[in-house]
C-alpha cells in the first residue's frame, strides 16, 4: 500500500518545501536573469540608434558648413540667385542636421540608464514575496 499524499502544502514535510523552494527560487532566477539580458539588448539597440542619428548629425553639418561656404565665395562674386540659392540649400541642411541631433539626443536619453529596470522591480518583488512564504510557513 502505497502512502497518501498530503492534501495541502502545510501538510507536506518540511524537506519537501525547502526542495520546492530551492527549485522555484533556480527557476525564478533563471528566468529573471533572460528578462534583464532581453531588456539590455532593447536598451543597447536604442543607444546604437541614438549614436547612428548623431553620427547623421554630424555628417549633414559638414554638408552645411560646405554649402554655407560656397554660398559666401558666391555671394562675393555678386551673383545674387546663385547664392541665395546656396544659402537655402545649407539652411536647409543645417535644419536637417539640428533635428536629427535632437532626435539621437533623444532616443540616447531613453536608453539610460542601462540597468534592467523591470528587472530589478521584479526581483524586489519576488523577494518580498519569498519573505512573506516563509513568515506564512514559520506559522
Amino acid at each position: 500500500m502505497t502512502d497518501p499524499q498530503p492534501s495541502t502544502q502545510t501538510d507536506q514535510p518540511v524537506g519537501d518545501l525547502v526542495k520546492q523552494l530551492s527549485q522555484q527560487t533556480s527557476e525564478l532566477a533563471r528566468k529573471e536573469v533572460e528578462l534583464a539580458k532581453a531588456e539590455l539588448a532593447q536598451k543597447g539597440r536604442q543607444a546604437g540608434i541614438g549614436a547612428g542619428m548623431f553620427g547623421a548629425a554630424g555628417l549633414f553639418g559638414i554638408f552645411a558648413f560646405a554649402v554655407l561656404t560656397t554660398a559666401a565665395i558666391l555671394a562675393l562674386a555678386i551673383v545674387l540667385d546663385a547664392w541665395l540659392a546656396a544659402v537655402i540649400v545649407g539652411a536647409a541642411y543645417a535644419a536637417i542636421a539640428g533635428v536629427l541631433a535632437l532626435t539621437g539626443k533623444q532616443r540616447v536619453e531613453e536608453a539610460t540608464p542601462p540597468a534592467p529596470e523591470r528587472t530589478i522591480k521584479n526581483v524586489k518583488e519576488d523577494v518580498q514575496w519569498t519573505k512573506q512564504r516563509a513568515q506564512e510557513a514559520r506559522r
